[in-house]
């Protein structure tokens, strides 16, 4: 492994420590959302009919896999999210966005989206933040 490799490896792991509080304490003091509940209501409102089983939105969620399901309780709980039956196979069942839900994520969608240009891609170029994006897209599709 050369340094670059390193650097690389250490520099995605620095950023992530350090602008994931910032934003999820952001989203909390402006929404009372946190970055958790705001990353598996994206998901889920830009999935086909808005819903996921839970192996698919532990795949594609930020949350690991064994805390999707956590975090789904909690949104179901604060009713922006809803448990419903798969009629395909009847041990599973999908997390389905609510109308509550899909309007607590459009209105923390500013305040997220501000976070990531005044934290992160406001401190690169735009073919800098390409470059990135097309980087990190190439390790995700392994």
């Amino acid at each position: 492994m050369t340094m670059d490799n390193t650097a690389a490896w250490a520099g995605l792991l620095r950023v992530h420590a350090a602008l994931v509080p910032v934003l999820d304490q952001e989203l909390q003091q402006a929404h009372g959302l946190p970055l958790t509940w705001y990353d598996v209501l994206l998901e889920l409102n830009s999935a086909k009919d808005r819903q996921l089983t839970m192996g698919e939105l532990g795949a594609k969620a930020v949350v690991s896999r064994s805390r999707t399901s956590r975090v789904v309780d909690e949104l179901t709980k604060a009713g922006l999210v809803e448990r419903v039956a798969n009629p395909a196979d009847g041990r599973s069942a999908f997390a389905r966005i609510t109308a509550p839900g899909r309007a607590r994520l459009r209105a923390a969608a500013p305040t997220y989206l501000a976070g990531i240009e005044a934290h992160f891609t406001s401190r690169m170029t735009p073919a800098e933040a390409r470059t990135v994006a097309t980087a990190l897209e190439k390790v995700l599709k392994r």
